[in-house]
Formats: structure tokens, sequence, C-alpha cells
């Protein structure tokens, strides 16, 4: 079916020149399956390419089916190409907006073949999927995404399936469905080449092709698939060639070591226990530091990134010490300077906290209370799970509204959904329009013990607070935190008229 004789390929990057191809040639009897394997670079894709008729090669012969195909047009290619390939790849290229029976349809409104849409519900049921066909991608998982990429390249009829690492974006279970698909088809008459890099996935064919450099290294049949293989030898017998073969060399070896280990039962007793017990050690100091690293990455992550946070600091007027924010108060005036230096900073917010009781119905709890401004979502990755964080405007207007943390809804709530409802923080009422994510515990502080309000609400409702606690500035890259930080020191140093003596007046 398919004969190629010294094939080559060579694409220019630049001035370079690579090789893709190098003197290829092989042939593929109809009704085979087989796949070609080899590293990233190894020239298989384009091997692929060029048997699709995706590519036109720069020398050599390609006949197909009798057919010296690298003399047709591009209008002929298309035609052979549509008529007698079916193509698998490892990105679905499914349309989102269409149905999975209507990803199947499109090869036959292509080819003109529009009244045959019943053959596209007949390919989509013989990949398994008769009753998901009116499901669209979004709605299917990655194996059954491929299932109808394979309909759609089933619904002319092809001779012939090249499928390019099908199984590349998968997970196990889905690989070995999409196998046993590609496997069915074989079994139907179909020739089925799949390119890949995998071993597991090559040792399903009945023929494997290894590539390297732009050649090809071996071809050899599958003894394993194809129930057969018959070894080609130079005029030797074959006793003698398998004389010293591999697997009578593994069998001797195996013999011998069975035979040490029964004549000495203590010692291989306690090599075995000493071997298990080591891979037991490994394996808990390697789950132990797993968790350990997951549960950093964790607090990390809920505390944001690139963050920056500046607070009054606690200064000494002739050697007394003086209350924190007794020289610097930071207002809403030092945020809007802050926001105004150059483009290194992404997000800024402040911020006040306090304490506060809260009551719903017959249930109360103290707990922290925390007002921010909206850019504190984000900021923190703490964007609500349910309902929504509040607005700009919402802070303008100084809004009773109120995002809470998990504690706070499970010790008020319970298992009711609390978005909607109306609690008293410090016996003025707000109505809850979030729930955060959880966050879990830092030390001996509950972070999802908490309820954020705005900052603006919180100062002048419920705190009385003409100042703020802090403000939190976002910087876009690692490498710009030590100059922004440099340089919202000296803005602030230049907008509260500080002098060297009261350094220690704020903290970044």
């Amino acid at each position: 079916m398919i004969e190629i004789k010294n094939l080559t390929k060579t694409y220019s990057m630049g001035a370079a020149q690579v090789h893709a191809l190098s003197g290829v040639s092989l042939k593929i009897e109809a009704g085979e399956f087989v796949a070609i394997m080899g590293v990233s670079g190894s020239g298989k894709s384009t091997l692929m390419h060029l048997m699709g008729l995706l590519d036109r090669p720069d020398s050599g012969s390609y006949v197909l089916r009798g057919v010296a195909v690298t003399k047709l047009s591009d209008d002929q290619l298309a035609a052979t190409r549509n008529r007698l390939f079916g193509f698998v790849f490892q990105q679905f290229h499914l349309l989102p907006r269409m149905t999975a029976l209507e990803n199947a349809e499109l090869p036959l409104i292509y080819a003109g073949k529009r009244h045959l849409k019943d053959k596209a519900r007949e390919k989509i049921e013989e990949v398994g999927l008769g009753d998901r066909m009116l499901h669209r991608p979004n709605e299917l998982s990655g194996g059954e995404q491929q299932r109808v990429a394979i309909a759609r390249s089933l619904v002319n009829e092809p001779l012939i399936i090249l499928a390019d690492e099908p199984t590349g974006n998968l997970d196990s279970k889905s690989k070995i469905e999409i196998l046993s698909v590609l496997k069915q088809l074989n079994e139907k008459g179909k020739t089925v080449v799949v390119v890949t890099h995998e071993n597991e996935i090559a040792e399903h064919a009945k023929r494997i092709i290894k590539m390297r450099d732009g050649q090809i290294i071996s071809d050899e049949p599958n003894c394993k698939e194809s129930g057969k293989c018959e070894t080609k030898t130079d005029g030797k017998p074959v006793e003698e060639v398998q004389k010293f073969s591999r697997q009578a060399e593994f069998l001797d070896y195996l013999r011998q070591a069975a035979g040490a280990m029964a004549s000495h039962k203590m010692r291989t007793f306690l090599s075995i226990l000493g071997i298990l017990i080591g891979v037991a050690a490994v394996i808990a100091m390697l789950a132990l530091g797993q968790g350990a690293q997951e549960s950093i990455s964790k607090q990390l992550s809920s505390l944001g990134s690139n963050l920056l946070l500046v607070m009054p600091g606690s200064a000494r007027v002739h050697g007394v010490s003086m209350g924190t924010g007794t020289i610097t108060r930071f207002t809403f005036q030092d945020v809007a300077a802050i926001s105004k230096m150059p483009e290194d900073i992404k997000r800024i917010y402040p911020s006040v906290q306090g304490r506060g009781q809260l009551v719903y119905g017959n249930k109360n709890w103290s707990t922290s209370i925390e007002g921010d401004g909206p850019a504190y979502a984000e900021t923190r990755n703490s964007v609500p799970v349910v309902g929504r964080f509040f607005t700009e405007e919402e802070v303008k207007l100084r809004d009773k509204v109120a995002v809470i943390g998990f504690t706070v809804a499970r010790e008020l709530f319970g298992d009711v959904n609390p978005v909607g409802k109306t609690i008293k923080i410090n016996l003025i009422n707000f109505k809850v329009i979030g729930i955060l994510p959880t966050k879990g515990a830092s030390g001996w502080h509950d972070q999802d013990d908490v309820v954020i309000i705005p900052v603006t609400t919180a100062m002048y409702r419920v705190f009385g607070k003409e100042y703020l606690d802090s403000i939190f500035v976002e910087v876009k890259s690692p490498d710009l935190i030590a100059d922004t930080q440099d340089a919202i020191t000296k803005l602030i140093i230049k907008q509260h008229r500080l002098s060297k003596d009261n350094e220690d007046s704020f903290q970044i």
C-alpha cells in the first residue's frame, strides 16, 4: 500500500539547515498496525506528515496504492488525502461550540457529502460515545475527546489511520481506551500507523520502526502482538544464531540466582528484609518531604506573591520609645501616592485590623475583622469560592457588606449557605456577599477565622479609626522588589517630611 524510497526532507532554520529525513525507505502493507518510535527531533512526525500528504519531500519516491504521489498537484494531493487518510493528533482540535456529533461531521461537509451525516452518528457509536454525541468538548473527558477525534477521522471511510502521539495528553485509563479503539480498527482491516516515543504504546503495534536523526535504525515485527516473528539470518542455522541469545542468558542467570537464594535462606531473608526496610524508609522520607513541601507551598500561596507590607513603626524621641504610629500615620493619601509610582506596582490596597463580635440568630462568634480594599481578593489569592468580593464603589459608599472565612461560616451557619444572609458585627448589620477559599492554619492562627469588610466601613463605622494600620503593595516581579522598596521608602520620607533620626517610624 505504501512504498517509500530514499525520502529526504530539509528545513531551513535561519542560516542553519536541519535534515529532518535522510534517505528513509520503508514499505507498509494494507492492514498492518505499525508504530514509528523515536525521541523528539528524530524525524518521526516529519515522516508521518509526508506519508499523510501534508507536506512534500525534497527528494525520493513515494508510491501510494500504485500511484507516484510526489508528482501530483496540490489539489490532487488534497483529494487523495481526504479519500485515503484519517488523522488523529495529540491535540484534539475539536471546535468548542459544536457537539461531538457535529465535530465528527466536519470532514463530510468539506468533502461535499452532507447527505451522509448518518455516517458520523455511526462512527461516534463505533468508538463508544453513542450516549455522549450531543455533548460539547468541554463536557467530555480527555479520552472521550480523543475518541471524537478518531470518529471524525473515520467518517470518510479512510483506508489508513495516521496517529501522531494520540495518547500524549491522556491519563493511563484513557490511553488504554484509545489504544483499544485503534486495535479494533486495525482488526477491521484499517491500516494504522502510530507515531510515539513511548515503549508501552509501541508495544501494542504489530511492527515497530525506530528512528534516530532522520533515519530508520530498526524495523522489526512485534512478536507479542503479531503472534509470530521470523528472524532474518545471513544463512546460518537458526539454532546457531540463538545459541547465546539474551533470553537463554537471562534464564541461566535466573537459575543461578534461585540456587544461591535457596542455599542461604537466612541470608536471603535478611537481605530482602533490609531492602524492604530501606525502600520503606525512602518512601516514608519522600512522603514526609512532599507533605511538608505541599503544606509550605499552600501557606505561601495563601499569602500572595511579591508582596511588600508598609506599616507604621515604633520611633524614639530623645531616647524615649514612642508607640506604634505615633510619628507616622498612614492615610489614603499615602495609598494614592504609592499607586502613582512607576509601573513596577501591580496592585495596592489599604488595610485595618481589629476584633469583633459576630451574631446571627442565637449564635455568636468572636473573630478577626479586616478592612481591606477590593484588590485584596486577587493580591492574597482570596477570590471567593461562593458569592463575590466587594467593589470599589462599595468601598467609596462605606457599604455594610462582608466576605467571611470558612470557619466563621461553619460556626454561624452550619450547612446553610450564608450568602445573602444578614449578620451583626459589633451590633451593626452586615450583608454576607461571599465566602473566602479555605487556607488552613498557620502556626496557632486559623486563617479561615476572619471577616473581610470594606476598609472605609471598618474605619468609620466599626473601629472608629482615622488612620490605616498597613498598606499592602504587590510588585510585578521578584526582581523589582528591592528597587520598589527603596522607592517607597524615599516617597514616605518625603511625604511625611521625616529626618534620618526617624527612620524607624515606619517599616517595609
